[in-house]
């Protein structure tokens, strides 16, 4: 029983916790860190899942910042490259074919990143390993 209620106090703070981290890998790791603190092992493995699917919820570029990013994007007409691949978070881009775009100062969220259009969509990506973080629609 004591389990169960260190279980969901650990997931009521990594969700308060993940709320503020930004995207899926702040959120993870800033879940795992406070859910460790407060209930051990199992609150780590706890709370990176749930501050995870919480950061994920908001993204890298936060809600209010998408509509004006993918404005952004869409003034400038650049091309598509046409994926054959099924178009997801975690999909690998290749190097070669695909045109990057360093994103705005003004994104300071998204700074680490590039984004590039994707089948039609505006997509963040990391510039080191080509891996889609966020699908901006």
């Amino acid at each position: 029983m004591s389990r169960y209620v260190i279980l969901a106090g650990a997931m009521a703070l990594a969700m308060s916790a993940g709320a503020n981290a930004q995207g899926i890998p702040d959120g993870a790791n800033h879940g795992a860190r406070v859910g460790e603190h407060d209930a051990g092992p199992v609150g780590a493995v706890v709370g990176g899942v749930v501050g995870g699917v919480i950061g994920g919820v908001d993204g890298v570029l936060g809600i209010n910042d998408r509509p004006r990013f993918h404005s952004y994007v869409a003034e400038r007409h650049y091309p598509s490259y046409q994926y054959r691949e099924d178009l997801r978070v975690g999909a690998v881009l290749p190097e070669e074919g695909v045109t990057y775009y360093e994103v705005p100062p003004e994104y300071a969220s998204a700074r680490e990143y590039r984004y590039t259009i994707v089948n039609g969509h505006t997509v963040l990506v990391d510039p080191r390993t080509h891996t889609i973080v966020q699908i901006v629609d």
